[in-house]
This record gives C-alpha cells, sequence and structure tokens, in this order.
C-alpha cells in the first residue's frame, strides 16, 4: 500500500500523510486520527527511502567493528569475548531509545569505505567505529562531512591532531593506569622479574599497555629481558605461540602481564600443558575482565575495562550530537579497575 491509498481511504491529501507521518504538529487531531485509523488498519510503514529523500532522519546509529587482523576469520567479531558483549551493549542502549542499529565488520582496508558510504547514502543519522587499526584519514574523512560519530581505541591526541572541528566524540577507558595497578600489585608480591605479551602496536590500547609496562618498571628500578616481552597481537593463537616459545626457551619471568585476557587464557592452557603450576610456578594477569576469566581455573588476576559503560557513553554521545549544530570534538577516559583473583601469588 501506498502513501496516496492511504490519503484515498482516509479522505485527505497525500501531502495530509505525509505530514502525519513524519508528525507536523500543523494536523488537526482529528485528521490526525483518520490517517491513523488507515495506517494501522492496513499495516502501513512508510518507505525509509522517501523519507531520507525528504531530508527526514533515519533512527537507524552505524556500528563499525574494525578487525583487520583477523580478516581470515570472519566469525571472529561475534565470537569474541570483548566484541560481542559490546555489540550487545549498544544494540541495548540505542533500542531503548528507540534507535535500530546497523552492524558492520571491517576486516580489510577496503571495508572502511562501508563507512563513508553508509553516511554518504543517509542509511544512518550516525555512527560508533571501534578501531582495532589506526585510520585517521578516514575518520578525517567523515568529521569534515559534518556527519556525528563516536571513535573508541583511538589515540584523542591524534585525533586532535587530523581533526580540527566535527562532531566526533573520542572514548578510551584509562588503559595506562590499569598496567600500573596491575604492576604495582605483582611488584607488592616480591616480583621483579615481569614479562608481558603485548598486543598489537598499530592500535591505541596495544600501544598505550605496553608503553606503560616499560614506564613502571622503569621507575621501579627493573629491566626485563627481552626474551620476557612477547608479542601476542592481541590474538589468542599467536599469544599461544609465543608463550611456548618462552617455555622452550628455558628461564621464564616469575609474573607475565597479558594485555588482555584471552591471551592471557591462552598463556594458561599452554603453562599448564607444560607441567607448569599457576600461580606456584608463575603468575598470570591479564586486561579486559572478560566473562572467562572469573570461570578459568585459576580464576584470573585482570584489569576490569568498563565495556558496557563505554558502549553507553558512545551511544549517548552519537544521540546527542544528532541534534547538536556545533562541531565539538569531546574527550572521555573511563576509568579501569584492577580485580585481584588467585592467577597471581609471590615469586617462590
Amino acid at each position: 500500500m501506498k502513501s496516496e491509498d492511504i490519503a484515498r481511504l482516509a479522505g485527505v491529501s497525500r501531502s495530509t500523510v505525509s505530514r502525519v507521518i513524519n508528525n507536523y504538529k500543523n494536523v488537526p487531531e482529528e485528521t490526525r486520527k483518520k490517517v491513523m485509523e488507515v495506517i494501522e488498519r492496513y499495516h502501513f510503514h512508510p518507505n525509509n527511502s522517501a523519507r531520507v529523500l525528504a531530508g527526514k532522519k533515519t533512527d537507524t546509529i552505524g556500528l563499525f567493528i574494525v578487525s583487520i587482523a583477523e580478516r581470515t576469520n570472519e566469525n571472529h567479531i561475534y565470537r569474541n569475548n570483548y566484541f560481542s558483549p559490546f555489540v550487545d551493549a549498544v544494540i541495548d542502549r540505542a533500542n531503548a531509545n528507540g534507535i535500530y542499529v546497523l552492524v558492520n565488520s571491517i576486516y580489510t582496508v577496503k571495508d572502511y569505505e562501508k563507512i563513508k558510504q553508509a553516511f554518504v547514502e543517509r542509511r544512518i543519522d550516525a555512527g560508533i567505529i571501534v578501531g582495532t587499526e589506526k585510520e585517521i584519514d578516514v575518520i578525517a574523512d567523515v568529521a569534515a562531512m559534518g556527519y556525528p560519530f563516536s571513535v573508541i581505541d583511538y589515540s584523542s591526541e591524534k585525533i586532535l591532531q587530523r581533526i580540527k572541528k566535527g562532531r566526533v566524540a573520542v572514548i578510551n577507558c584509562t588503559d595506562d593506569e590499569g598496567i600500573r595497578k596491575v604492576i604495582e600489585y605483582l611488584i607488592s608480591l616480591g616480583h621483579r622479574d615481569i614479562g608481558i605479551l603485548s598486543g598489537r602496536m598499530n592500535t591505541y590500547s596495544g600501544r598505550v599497555r605496553y608503553e606503560a609496562y616499560r614506564e613502571v618498571l622503569d621507575e621501579y628500578g627493573f629491566s626485563p629481558m627481552e626474551e620476557w616481552v612477547l608479542k601476542g597481537e592481541f590474538i589468542k593463537k599467536t599469544a599461544a605461540q609465543e608463550v611456548l616459545k618462552l617455555v622452550n626457551h628455558g628461564k621464564l619471568p616469575t609474573a607475565l602481564v597479558c594485555c588482555n585476557d584471552d591471551m592471557a587464557l591462552s598463556a594458561i592452557e599452554v603453562l599448564q600443558n607444560s607441567r607448569l603450576n599457576i600461580p606456584e610456578d608463575i603468575s598470570i594477569t591479564g586486561f579486559d575482565d572478560i566473562m572467562p576469566a572469573s570461570l578459568v581455573k585459576p580464576a584470573l588476576t585482570t584489569v576490569r575495562v568498563p565495556l558496557y559503560s563505554m558502549a553507553q557513553k558512545a551511544v549517548d554521545e552519537v544521540l546527542r550530537m544528532i541534534g547538536a549544530t556545533s562541531g565539538n570534538i569531546n574527550i572521555f577516559n573511563l576509568e579501569t579497575e584492577l580485580v585481584v583473583r588467585d592467577s597471581c601469588a609471590g615469586p617462590h
């Protein structure tokens, strides 16, 4: 059924039907009621493309999850212990505000065009970009177009250097403080030989967590052996290979700081398969506090990232910016928290 059919059945003009659908105030209540009765009776749904062409909102935001490092595993996003709950939190927050979410996975550099395309084609009113790779140029292009969006896991300094004006919210957590808390906790237990299973250096969180590890150890006068600096890339399989090489090398650190929980869980599995006891032979820490962290044996000491709060903030900011006319760049850093469980003990 088309809008002209609604107009004929209600005995009004097509423009009146359009004003009712788009909730204009200059429609008499009796006329509005008559049109709505026909719409409800025939289950009419207005054509969204037509509304967009008319300059109306789509009531949809885009969520773009960037995971180029996992391009060989296209189910990665939905099975990931970090991304999956984040997607759920975004959808819950948006739905509570009557907003739909269009979820997109970015597995290749070419896929970045999905972001600009969704805005240009007016399929979304705003966007949320979870960046695990630094593609500032795309973000700068979208900002220059004037579209509102939130970015997560991007350097606020680089955003400010590249983007001078735009409706942008940069949302991160205090990664450096989280690493500081966990290392100072290990030092308080008596650890001096502390290794790291790092994430990707071309991500904001990976780089900040690694740099904080170096800075804190340097402050306390400790220098880790290079063999204890492992490159896990935030990928479980890569992390397992790195830890196995560490075991085969011979001399282990007394503690291993893992830059996310997935890598920590891989490390625990490899170490236990190598007949090493945790935390008696080596202490392990993680980062994120994903659900399996409290279920593994021993339960993982980790840094809790306020994932749901970050997702909710990202949604709240884009909804606020949709109606805003000023081009401000707002920066938010949400607090991390050390969660002490059973995977750490003093060195023996």
